[in-house]
């Protein structure tokens, strides 16, 4: 493990790099009195202290900028991400899967996402949600359905689904919702 993660390394590093910065300050070992020692301690820690709040300001700094990346890519994907629970209630969504869907984010979460299946597909979409819930496993499903958007527009999409359960958190459904109407053969 590399220093910068080590945290018993990482500290003595510090500490290191604090006596260094000290070190023209520093009582003789041998002639220095209780008191003078304390005060070379004291600096040696305020020193490390001041070290270690700035790593960990760069690291916030680094963790802001990497959240505010993924905030974007998820939010302005050209794929919706769509987030269902058991009950096929939206639990989350991305500005795509809104847009896609019709409506706004807020209206569209705790709706349910079979209401937004078009009447052809809407036994399909039941049968798939039941039999991906009851599996309760992580296999990555792919399939289309034919969507109607709030507005009562319809359009096929290519759904990528993919179960999720953490020890945290209730089972939910992942949905990557593609509008492919441009590739998919028209009815006669």
């Amino acid at each position: 493990m590399s220093p910068q993660w080590n945290g018993i390394e990482r500290r003595k590093t510090l500490r290191m790099k604090a006596e260094a910065m000290v070190s023209s300050f520093s009582p003789e070992e041998m002639k220095a009195k209780p008191a003078e020692v304390l005060v070379h301690e004291l600096l040696v820690h305020k020193i490390e202290l001041e070290m270690q709040n700035d790593e960990l300001r760069n690291a916030l700094d680094a963790l802001q900028e990497a959240r505010n990346r993924y905030r974007d890519l998820y939010e302005f994907a050209p794929v919706g991400y769509i987030s269902l629970n058991r009950e096929d209630l939206i639990s989350a969504l991305n500005l795509t899967g809104a847009s896609l869907l019709g409506d706004e984010r807020d209206k569209l979460v705790n709706q349910r996402f079979s209401k937004f299946v078009a009447p052809r597909d809407s036994d399909r979409w039941f049968r798939l949600l039941v039999d991906i819930m009851a599996a309760g496993n992580a296999e990555k499903r792919a399939f289309g359905l034919q969507i109607k958007r709030a507005d009562g527009a319809c359009f096929y999409a290519h759904l990528d689904c993919q179960y999720r359960a953490t020890s945290d958190e209730p089972p939910m459904l992942q949905i990557a919702l593609t509008d492919i109407s441009h590739s998919w053969p028209t009815d006669n």
